[in-house]
């Protein structure tokens, strides 16, 4: 019988060897994976000279470092000059003149005309609310009598004293030093009770001489006594507005405020009678007004800083001036279907008015600060990394992950702290 090798067949292999290089292929094959596993996690070490070793985790490394961090927030606002409001204009009659929207009127300045008399604006806080003349008692005179009043002859340079009512003067002729007959409703005199001088007092005496002296218009002593004096300035005032000489301010004559404005969109046409909302008005100078969330509203404190960003990317800073003490109602919000949140009207000042240009209305940006943590760890946010068990961490320049707690976000940095992380410590940013 022929053996296999005599037949001229090709030995079988031995069954130890074949096995043998079964193994060695499925070890090769499970130290590549190993490889390839070790080198996606960047948690292999050095590699050794002959570069043999999985390939070094991508991304830079910065430190840990100790500073504040302050979180800022923006929300929209808009530029202009405030919420319109009409002046007390208190002349009865036909509007003859109205100026130009935008328009700035200044003390002395003539507002409006009724029946083609100037309506002119001063300064001051207290409203016009009686004729000022040479009249007597503290009860609103009527601009006749006041014009019969400061057109009366013989009045001195001072107002009438209580000494007018030491000796009665004769029936139709002025009293010494007053401007008419005496006797309760006269001209002059006492007008009743006896101590009561008949020079017409107050406040609004002493609102209004302040002016008529700015305006340049002197020769009296600015205190609260309307002085045959002060009648004689006021002609003279009435003269350069073109008005007939009386030396009475009618109640109608002039408006008050609290200094120059600005004109806003009439409320009437020329010719029109005079109405309660017949010319409004703002300030001169640019603000910008925020309607904060009623939610969100704690940063709005009276002098609060801001900074306000203009459509032209530049910045000026700003400062609150007044908080609304009354939220709009959701169904009044923006948004369609009435579905805005609740909001509160911020009106911020512009000290600096000329770092806002030209620039009168715009839509801006406002960002205030809100809270801050001084002196704590920090890293880029993008150092952190999920954690398996839960929470963040931070890899380490050597491949270790660390578990940290987290606090503030702010500028593009995050606080931390954890008994691992310490400051200069270096740690990860992967790419």
């Amino acid at each position: 019988m022929q053996t296999d090798h005599e037949r001229g067949a090709a030995p079988a292999p031995p069954r130890g060897r074949r096995g043998r290089r079964t193994v060695l292929v499925a070890s090769a094959l499970v130290v590549v994976a190993a490889v390839a596993v070790v080198g996606a996690l960047g948690l292999g070490g050095g590699g050794a000279e002959d570069g043999s070793s999985a390939p070094p985790r991508s991304g830079s490394t910065v430190p840990v470092t100790r500073a504040t961090l302050t979180e800022r927030t923006t929300v929209d606002g808009q530029l202009g000059y405030g919420t319109e409001i009409p002046l007390p204009i208190k002349s009865t009659g036909t509007v003859t003149w109205l100026p130009t929207e935008g328009r700035t009127v200044e003390r002395g300045g003539t507002l409006l005309r009724v029946d083609d008399r100037p309506v002119v604006l001063l300064y001051g806080t207290l409203p016009m609310y009686r004729d000022l003349g040479l009249t007597a008692g503290t009860g609103q005179g009527t601009r006749q009598d006041a014009a019969n009043k400061g057109d009366a002859q013989g009045t001195g340079d001072q107002g009438v004293t209580d000494d007018t009512s030491k000796a009665p003067a004769p029936s139709g002729s002025p009293t010494p030093g007053g401007a008419g007959t005496g006797g309760p409703g006269g001209t002059g005199g006492t007008g009743g009770t006896a101590g009561t001088a008949s020079t017409l007092r107050g406040m609004d005496v002493l609102q209004f001489e302040s002016n008529l002296a700015a305006l340049g218009h002197t020769g009296f002593t600015i205190d609260e006594e309307f002085t045959d004096a002060t009648a004689r300035a006021v002609k003279r005032w009435q003269k350069s507005l073109g008005l007939p000489q009386t030396g009475t301010v009618g109640v109608g004559d002039v408006v008050y405020s609290a200094g120059k404005v600005r004109i806003g969109r009439a409320g009437v046409r020329l010719g029109s009678a005079v109405t309660e909302d017949v010319l409004p008005y703002t300030g001169t100078s640019r603000k910008v007004v925020v309607n904060a969330s009623a939610a969100e509203d704690s940063w709005a404190v009276r002098g609060a800083a801001v900074t306000i960003g203009l459509p032209d990317g530049k910045s000026v800073k700003g400062e609150v001036a007044s908080v609304g003490k009354k939220a709009t109602d959701p169904e009044e919000g923006g948004g369609e279907g009435g579905s805005g949140a609740p909001t509160v009207p911020v009106t911020i000042t512009i000290k600096d008015q000329k770092s806002v240009g030209r620039l009168e209305s715009a839509p801006v940006t406002v960002e205030y600060v809100g809270r801050e943590r001084a002196d704590v760890l920090t890293v880029p946010v993008a150092a952190l990394v999920a954690l398996a068990e839960g929470g963040h961490g931070l890899e380490t320049a050597d491949g270790r992950f660390v578990a940290v707690k987290t606090g503030l976000f702010a500028d593009g940095r995050v606080e931390v702290s954890g008994s691992a992380v310490r400051e200069g410590m270096k740690v990860r940013i992967p790419e």
